[in-house]
């Protein structure tokens, strides 16, 4: 019998970054652990003390829980290029933070998430989570969103990992593979 793959999830942010924890298996998925890491008590407009602590925080859980795979959200694209880049850097440094603790990473884009938990792309935050509570018999409080929004990354990456030839699915192991894909991200 297959022992249940331990999955990361990481909704990237700045401000708020949300984790979740699971053990999955062909019978069941078990919420480890769920949360955020805030940045509120950081008092700098340095943007790389956030980027460490980033780092530093993510490091921690994948100590803590031991995940196999990490499963993180591709930044959407918005209207802001300074705040895309301010969340590229945080999900650069998570990736990073996965990379050197050796764990498969997969990015998802946000409807690519939404569509595997809901069934709808454009879902909103509260129909996630909700159906989130669903599939898992948990409740879930609303003041953890961004939490919600990384267990329903880690969930995505479960459906689409455990089910045998979905295509689209991309994983990296170093930075070599994830350039070779993406030439112009290197430069």
């Amino acid at each position: 019998m297959d022992a249940p793959k331990r999955i990361l999830g990481i909704d990237p942010g700045t401000n708020v970054l949300g984790f979740a924890i699971i053990d999955a298996d062909k019978k069941a998925i078990k919420v480890i652990e769920i949360g955020v890491v805030t940045f509120a008590h950081i008092s700098t407009d340095d943007h790389t003390v956030k980027l460490r602590y980033i780092f530093e925080q993510v490091q921690d859980i994948i100590r803590q829980h031991r995940p196999e795979e990490m499963a993180i959200e591709a930044p959407f694209f918005g209207k802001n290029v300074q705040s895309m880049l301010k969340l590229g850097r945080a999900q650069g440094v998570a990736i990073a933070a996965g990379m050197v603790n050796h764990l498969v990473i997969t990015e998802y884009m946000p409807k690519k998430i939404k569509s595997a938990v809901t069934g709808n792309g454009n879902a909103s935050k509260e129909q996630v989570a909700g159906m989130l509570e669903n599939i898992l018999h948990t409740k879930f409080s609303e003041k953890y969103f961004d939490a919600t929004d990384a267990l329903a990354t880690a969930l995505c990456h479960w459906y689409q990992s455990s089910t045998p030839g979905l295509a689209g699915k991309k994983s990296y192991t170093g930075w070599k593979g994830f350039l070779k894909d993406n030439p112009k991200r290197g430069e």
